[in-house]
């Protein structure tokens, strides 16, 4: 529709002869005049059709779409463009219905792409420029009316402030867009991907040294456990060998010196209470022979 909107208004003037630094409004039953008309009130219509972007993005729950520029520019377009086409259907002020169909053509060219599925992605690379591209646009429409400050021109000065105005306010809300969009957002993502290797890096590390070193710790483990084992086992038997054998009798620690000398220690232990045995019975024939080992010794 925009496409057949935008032939219409250079087929109405723009193609045909309009100034671009002052044209004023034909009011006659000219053919060209009529065409310009004509195009003006389809440029007012498609203003109501545009609702539908609003609407899909309500049923598809995408709202995040339905932004404070959206709602502005969709919402106050229709009643700016009644006026024109009420009071000014031609001349100066077309030119912004001109330009803005132009870039709205390139818009759904944008978005036909999109909604084409996953493997046309490739051929949208260029959706920043076209935030840029509708800067210009309003950078244009602005600069286009203004001009008439400093030129006379039989062309309303209301309708010069009245576009004029809407372009500068377009422009500092797409501007604001494309910051927080393009150049914060690109700071956002950069910071989430760093966050996230840095995430990973420490998920690697803690995986690596839970499963992978684990398994070289508990190798190392088994290692270090015989070869230790045996290196404490030998300094720990010589070093206890040689303190517990003197305290309990030899260097065999716990072996036969040991074992003997604590055997002379029980059986001195078992003559010791023999005498008392003996000092209650009478004394008859040879002594115990655990007394001859005592009196041996």
């Amino acid at each position: 529709m925009h496409h057949v909107i935008w032939l219409q208004f250079g087929m109405g003037g723009w193609f045909r002869g309009y100034s671009y630094r002052c044209q004023p409004v034909d009011y006659s039953h000219n053919p060209v005049a009529i065409r310009m008309t004509h195009a003006s009130w389809w440029y007012y219509f498609s203003k109501f059709t545009e609702f539908f972007d609003t609407f899909f993005f309500v049923l598809h729950k995408k709202f995040e779409h339905v932004s404070t520029l959206h709602v502005i520019h969709h919402g106050c377009m229709p009643l700016s463009v009644w006026f024109g086409v009420k009071f000014t259907p031609g001349g100066h002020s077309t030119f912004f219905g001109f330009i803005n169909t132009f870039v709205h053509i390139v818009m759904y060219v944008y978005y036909m792409l999109s909604a084409m599925g996953p493997q046309y992605r490739r051929y949208i690379w260029w959706k920043k420029y076209l935030t840029n591209f509708q800067m210009i646009q309003f950078i244009m429409i602005f600069g286009h009316a203004f001009q008439l400050c400093f030129t006379e021109c039989n062309y309303p000065r209301a309708f010069m402030w009245w576009i004029g105005g809407h372009a500068v306010m377009f422009f500092f809300l797409f501007s604001e867009f494309y910051i927080n969009a393009y150049i914060k957002g690109a700071a956002r993502v950069k910071k989430a991907l760093a966050l996230d290797s840095s995430f990973l890096t420490k998920s690697n590390g803690h995986t690596n040294g839970s499963i992978q070193n684990g398994y070289s710790k508990v190798s190392n483990g088994h290692l270090n456990g015989h070869m230790n084992g045996k290196a404490n086992g030998v300094a720990n038997g010589y070093t206890n060998g040689h303190a517990n054998g003197h305290a309990n009798g030899s260097i065999n620690s716990n072996g036969a010196a040991t074992q003997e000398s604590n055997g002379l220690f029980v059986e001195s232990t078992e003559v010791v209470e023999e005498p008392f045995m003996y000092s209650v019975a009478p004394v008859t024939g040879e002594p115990h022979s655990s007394s001859c080992v005592t009196l041996q010794q």
